[in-house]
């Protein structure tokens, strides 16, 4: 997809842009985080939360689901700026990487129930791999989980298009297929999304069905969960929020990214409710959260064209914290980050 510019560009621009992006890279660039940073607090989420609109940011939802208290939830800017619909917080998101807990979850209870093992290689799995994955007969469901396999990661290769993605995970795996590990198997750790493209096709193949289908059974139904969905085809478009890059006009919305560990699509609450299910034992037995903790994180990030996600708890307040923000690109993560680190200071001074 190629973006539309705000204001057309003209022949003087053209020469001087080069100058100015050099100049904002030195300049400008550092100190708009800097202020965003060192802006004086506000006492309120709600005031937080319009401030990252005048940093720049098109639209941002924030969910706080704190034990003891009624959870609460923001909006600010916009759902859609075409259309000037302003932010809603119980509208549907792309919470892209956030997707990898579910896949976990879904993972662990299917070791537990013995119909997987963490030991297995992926070569027991898919035998025409040996040889196209460096290690694939030492590479395990369990390093696969951990991010410490060393497969390469496919969005990372330079003919990945994060804006017209390959159509198919034939498509994606064959970015890596032949290619040199990076390191040795759990000899480090190196995020890789072929490691959850991979997983999907374990489950897949385990269940006989497609994973997304045994997620809804065993954890999005029991936990009542009807605003999670496995992917853009489930859902009507008008319910999903949109997506916009830094400083562009184009609408990112429909961009699909149908891959396990990516794909998912929820609700602010609905991604708090189930972080917080993970965590408390509702979802997991006793036995099976033991094993969750050795194998994958509660809390994460997740990253899209137009759009970016996160979700922690916080220990110290017994909260979990969900902020979405439909803008990428140039310092939106920088932004989002420095805004999510602000609502936790709001939040810690009213807990006190």
């Amino acid at each position: 997809m190629t973006a539309k510019r705000k204001r057309p560009i003209t022949r003087w621009l053209r020469v001087i842009l080069p100058i100015a992006g050099i100049a904002s890279a030195i300049f400008l660039v550092p100190w708009l985080l800097v202020w965003a940073w060192l802006a004086p607090l506000p006492d309120s989420i709600p005031a937080q939360a319009n401030e990252a609109i005048r940093r720049g940011l098109d639209g941002i939802i924030v969910y706080v689901d704190q034990a003891g208290k009624e959870p609460q939830s923001y909006a600010a800017g916009w759902q859609n700026k075409t259309e000037q619909i302003p932010a809603d917080p119980k509208a549907l998101f792309k919470i892209a990487s956030i997707s990898k807990l579910y896949i976990a979850a879904a993972t662990v209870k299917l070791v537990q129930a013995k119909k997987l093992s963490l030991d297995t290689p992926l070569s027991a799995y898919f035998p025409e791999l040996q040889g196209q994955i460096e290690y694939a007969d030492q590479i395990n469901l369990r390093l696969m989980l951990q991010h410490r396999s060393g497969i390469p990661n496919f969005t990372d290769q330079t003919n990945f298009d994060w804006f017209n993605p390959p159509a198919s995970d034939d498509q994606k795996l064959a970015l890596v297929l032949g290619k040199p590990a990076d390191f040795r198997p759990d000899s480090e750790y190196a995020y890789s999304n072929t490691n959850f493209l991979l997983i999907g096709r374990i489950l897949d193949q385990t269940l006989g069905y497609a994973h997304a289908k045994y997620i809804k059974t065993s954890i999005l139904d029991p936990l009542g969960l009807k605003h999670t969905f496995g992917s853009l085809a489930e859902v009507d478009a008008k319910d999903l929020v949109s997506g916009y890059w830094f400083g562009y006009e184009d609408d990112l919305k429909g961009i699909d990214f149908p891959t396990a560990g990516g794909s998912m699509i929820a609700t602010a609450e609905e991604v708090a409710k189930f972080v917080r299910a993970l965590r408390d034992g509702t979802l997991l037995s006793r036995e099976e959260q033991a094993l969750y903790e050795t194998i994958y994180p509660y809390d994460h990030t997740g990253w899209l064209p137009g759009y970016q996600s996160m979700v922690e708890y916080q220990a110290d307040m017994d909260s979990v914290v969900v902020v979405f923000v439909n803008t990428s690109g140039e310092l939106a993560w920088n932004l989002h980050e420095i805004m999510y680190g602000r609502i936790l200071k709001i939040l810690r001074h009213q807990y006190r």
